[in-house]
This record gives C-alpha cells, structure tokens and sequence, in this order.
C-alpha cells in the first residue's frame, strides 16, 4: 500500500506564521528573494547579484497578501509608490532586520516537482487612455504647470 501523497509545499504557510511572530516581537520582516525567478514583479533597479531584499513590515507596505502562490503588496521606491508581486517559488528567506540569525531559510528545491493547482492571479491591466481621460473630466487635484 504505498500511495503517493501530493501534499502542497508547507512555504507559504511558514511564511505567514514566521512573519506574523516577526511583527509580534517588534521585528523588521525582511525577505530575500531569488529575481531570476518568472513571474516577478519587483524593481529591478535595485536587483543585486540576482536577489533583492524587501523590507515587507507593516509600516512599509500597503495592501500586503500572502497566499499560497504569491506575496503581494505596495510599497515605496524612491518615493514612487509601486505594487510588487513575489511568487513563492522566489522567496529564499525570511529574516529579522535586527538580527539576521534569527531567520527562516527555504528549501529551493521545494517547488521543482509542484504544479498549482489554483490559476495564477491575474495582474490589474493599467489604465487605458480612456479612463485615465474620463478621471481627468471628474472632479480632482489638477497638475498645474
């Protein structure tokens, strides 16, 4: 009787506890990703040595989601305010800002025999000129010149 169990990698789920116990203690998440992975979107002008680190805190980010797929939130670069998408397959740690010991490092090679059963998200589309147009006649800030 050897089934063949197909259970879903435990990442995302240690991810969302570790965080969690990081903010609880007054830490500052930070987590470490691979951006040589596909589906990324993150600023690459700050991409080092094929990673970058992200300080994903509560204070730093806006509208933050971990799934079982994907990390996603807004944050600000340079004062520009972007929305980042990290699949899980890319997270390669997560640490405290204060104390890089205290750390969740994970397995690469967790992901290479997993195929998601879910659809991936699909990315809001920016605005078309149309609607960028029909936000300009509504009432609002104007940009003076």
């Amino acid at each position: 009787m050897t089934e063949e169990l197909n259970l879903t990698p435990t990442r995302p789920y240690m991810i969302r506890a570790f965080y969690e116990w990081l903010e609880d203690n007054a830490l500052t998440p930070y987590l470490l990703v691979d951006a040589t992975q596909d589906n990324l979107v993150i600023p690459t002008e700050h991409v080092q040595n094929g990673q970058i680190v992200l300080n994903i805190a509560s204070q730093a980010t806006g509208n933050m989601n971990i799934d079982n797929n994907y990390i996603n939130f807004n944050a600000r670069f340079g004062g520009v305010s972007r929305e980042l998408w990290i699949p899980m397959q890319a997270v390669m740690a997560l640490f405290a800002k204060e104390n890089q010991s205290i750390a969740m490092p994970f397995d690469p090679s967790e992901y290479d025999n997993f195929t998601p059963e879910e659809p991936e998200p699909s990315k809001p589309k920016p605005p078309s000129k149309a609607e960028t147009v029909e936000r300009a006649k509504k009432a609002g800030l104007k940009i003076l010149k």
